[in-house]
This record gives C-alpha cells, structure tokens and sequence, in this order.
C-alpha cells in the first residue's frame, strides 16, 4: 500500500507547498505506564495527549494533492525530516510552513536546493523583507489545519486503540489513500495578476 501511494497518489509540484506536523495520538495519558504496543516508537510529544507518534506532510494546495509524508516519533523536531533529501527531493519553488520550522540553517539548505521557506517570525525576532505574495501565502497557511481535520475525524487516521503497530500502519496508509480520492478538498486558487505592464511585482489572488 505503501508503495502503491508513493507511486500512484502522491501528486505534483506547482512550485506553491504547505507543510504542517500534527500528532497521532496512540495512547492515552491514562494508560502510559502499562502501555506496550508502541513502547520504544512512541513518546510523549510537547502536547498532553500520551504517546504520540508525530506525521509530517506537504501538500500542494493548488491541485489538492499530497506530496510527500513522513512518520516520527513525538519528540522528534519537526524541522528534522525536511533535513532529508528524498522528503523533499520533488519540492521547489516556496515551502510555507508555520514559526516551528524557523531556522537560518534549515532555510540556507533548503535555498541550495531551490526551495524558499516562507514562515512568520517570532516576536523576538527583527523583522525581514518580504514580497505581498509571500504575505499572503502566510495568511492561508491555516488551510493545512483543515486538511489536518479532515484526515483525523473523516479518513480516521488516528484512534488510540491499535493493538499493534502493523495495524497502525495499515490504518494510516489506509486513510492517506482514501483522503487521495475525496472528490472535494481544501484548496487555495492562485491568479496571477499583472500589474502596470509587467513593471510592478506579480501577485497571486487567493480565494
């Protein structure tokens, strides 16, 4: 199934990406000491939700497809997997992620690559130069929590009562596949708009 979703449903770069971690919870806070199923894979994450593993997704909103996916642990940065070539060795153009993938090293390698990662800066950080069209790729980055929505309470990606971890793996693929052929999903359209006879910047409407 695996091999069937990196081959078949993963879909195609536009230049435009979102990518978001969000957790899997598979044991509850309640039952963490007697826990043995994913004892050694799991771990607590920041959140209190018990054992979580962690899923790493791109997506490309555009055409409403799934790029690439990774699974880790809970206590894994989230910055780690985009550190991997083959995650994003079909991505370029923008990334837009939120403030937890801010880092200069990450983005001077990621830029070598051909990939711009776009995020807010904290509130303790001096500000930068940034084009409108990033700015508003950045104000619909939250689109990736819909998406996050759906795989958890409609493609079921997540429960907490998993028996053992081929199972997990099976439901997981599972929902990534059926989330693959929902006929409606979260999308952003971009047009280009042309300002001025091509002298000013090029901006992207989004709706």
């Amino acid at each position: 199934m695996a091999i069937f979703i990196k081959k078949v449903l993963l879909g195609k770069c536009t230049g435009i990406s979102f990518v978001d971690s969000t957790p899997l919870r598979v044991c509850r806070n309640q039952r963490i000491r007697i826990h043995k199923t994913f004892k050694g894979i799991a771990q607590k994450g920041k959140c209190s939700n018990g054992m979580v593993l962690r899923m790493q997704a791109t997506f490309d909103m555009q055409r409403e497809e799934l790029l690439n996916f990774m699974i880790m642990s809970g206590d894994v940065d989230d910055r780690k997997p985009l550190e991997y070539k083959a995650f994003v060795d079909l991505i370029y153009g923008k990334l837009v992620g939120d403030k937890g993938y801010i880092s200069k090293n990450l983005f001077e390698k990621l830029f070598v690559d051909g990939i711009q990662l776009i995020t807010k800066l904290k509130n303790n950080m001096k500000g930068a130069m940034m084009s409108v069209s990033d700015k508003l790729l950045l104000r619909k980055r939250a689109i990736i929590e819909t998406v996050n929505d759906e795989l958890k309470n409609i493609a079921q990606v997540e429960h907490s009562r998993h028996r053992c971890f081929d199972n997990f793996m099976v439901n997981l693929l599972g929902a990534l596949s059926a989330y693959c052929f929902f006929p409606k999903k979260p999308t952003i359209r971009v047009e280009p708009v042309d300002c001025m006879n091509d002298r000013q910047l090029t901006l992207g409407g989004f709706y």
